[in-house]
């Protein structure tokens, strides 16, 4: 069984450790306690979205870049887990952005979001 709180955990101390950083500067920061946010790690604890928040902030990562590599773990764990059953999947494929531009309109703010194969129109309200 593939556990949420476990690949969020891994996720969460691979960001943390590629910045060098410490459970207690990070628990600091964060304003959660050292053996929580260890637990946390571990995938022993499930994290709150409130929770999830402040150790991004404290890391300096969106969240959304954190639940994306998420993502990608879980997909490649069913990948996984579905070879070992030998059933067969079907594997999506979503396009990585090369890059996002801002160009203020006469209007509301538009931004256009490049894929390899596509452009994304984005329009604030």
């Amino acid at each position: 069984m593939i556990l949420l709180r476990r690949l969020l955990g891994d996720v969460l101390r691979r960001q943390r450790q590629r910045q060098g950083r410490t459970l207690r500067e990070v628990s600091s920061s964060a304003r959660v306690s050292l053996g929580y946010l260890s637990e946390v790690e571990r995938g022993q604890k499930e994290a709150s979205s409130e929770l999830l928040s402040a150790i991004c902030d404290a890391l300096d990562v969106r969240m959304s870049e954190l639940m994306r590599e998420v993502s990608d773990e879980l997909s490649l764990a069913e990948l996984a887990q579905s070879a070992a059953a030998s059933e067969p999947v079907s594997v999506p494929v979503r396009p990585m952005l090369n890059s996002v531009s801002m160009a203020s309109v006469t209007g509301p703010e538009r931004v256009t979001i490049k894929a390899p194969a596509e452009a994304v129109n984005v329009v604030a309200a």
